[in-house]
């Protein structure tokens, strides 16, 4: 556990572990401090030029969750060689991650290497960020509105793809979307004034919400109706198709949830889902919402959407409705 780690007492540490924010940043100067994160996992897709591309744009989301620009990044890598002598998947790997560091305009200065039973990809970054202009997760003020700014849904895509039951069209949107760079959400949210976000990962969106309500002491109201997801993808809101992550999760949350009135329960399953390279979840003031949606879809977020708002802290951190 974090807690059990010991005090940070440097004064540039600005963010650091005693948070449960994306990066840690360290100021360097008055004008200049860094954005550090790490991030790898095994493959969610077959196809190794997209995994590579998925793992570099989820690790450089981090950053631009902290309203940074990536600098530079080191490949991480567990890699069974004695499967593959040639180095061939490696290879379209590190060409993937390679091609969204570029689009991202940041360079990657080298990495290391461990023999893995299973392969294992992705970045440590750095990248930079003004000491007053820092973003966290808990920042979010009574009165804003929640923007997500794209679908829900990655885990279940990429376990029926994994058991080849999802079709073509679905797997290769979701694809688009975890390749898609968060570097729109970071300048909408700095373009429309927002108080606090946070990229939707792991956790899915129910524990990054918890996050951002216990981290800002105040309530986060979502609304299932609205939660935007990849055209197709509900049928595979069930088990089989449910990670192990979707149980963990609701478990994380459970005791900070309140569930009002009659939710549709396949719905409910996209609020645990574990989100690979997922969008910024970005609270901002009520008036600025409908203006950062329709700069977030001009950029390429189609599906950018308000899915809530904050109210003052209730008895429970989150409250779900239709």
């Amino acid at each position: 556990m974090l807690s059990n780690l010991p005090k940070v007492v440097d004064p540039n540490v600005l963010v650091g572990t005693e948070t449960h924010d994306d990066a840690g940043v360290y100021r360097l100067t008055d004008e200049i401090a860094l954005v550090q994160t790490i991030d790898f996992f095994p493959p969610v897709v077959n196809d190794a030029y997209r995994y590579g591309q998925i793992a570099a744009a989820n690790s450089l989301s981090d950053v631009y969750a902290m309203g940074g620009v990536p600098k530079t990044g080191l490949n991480l890598v567990g890699y069974p060689d004695d499967k593959d002598p040639k180095l061939t998947w490696l290879a379209d790997i590190l060409k993937g991650g390679a091609e969204r560091f570029t689009k991202a305009g940041a360079v990657i200065l080298g990495g290391h290497t461990v023999r893995d039973a299973e392969i294992k990809f992705g970045y440590a970054v750095t990248g930079i960020v003004h000491p007053q202009r820092i973003y966290t997760n808990a920042n979010v003020k009574p009165g804003d509105k929640l923007i997500l700014t794209k679908p829900l849904g990655t885990g279940f895509v990429t376990t029926a793809h994994k058991r080849g039951d999802c079709p073509d069209a679905l797997f290769n949107i979701a694809c688009e979307s975890m390749i898609q760079l968060n570097d729109i959400g970071r300048d909408v949210m700095i373009e429309h004034g927002a108080h606090a976000a946070t990229d939707v990962t792991g956790f899915g969106l129910a524990g990054h919400t918890l996050e951002m309500a216990l981290g800002s002491r105040a309530t986060i109201v979502l609304y299932l109706s609205k939660l935007p997801l990849f055209p197709g993808v509900e049928p595979f809101a069930r088990k089989p198709y449910l990670t192990r992550a979707s149980t963990t999760n609701a478990l994380y949350v459970e005791s900070e949830l309140a569930k009002e009135g009659k939710l549709d329960p396949v719905r409910l399953e996209f609020f645990y889902d574990a989100q690979t390279s997922g969008g910024m979840l970005i609270s901002l003031p009520a008036d600025k919402a409908d203006a950062a949606v329709a700069a977030a879809r001009a950029k390429g977020a189609s599906a950018a959407c308000v899915i809530g708002e904050v109210i003052e802290k209730g008895p429970k951190a989150i409250v779900l409705r239709d």
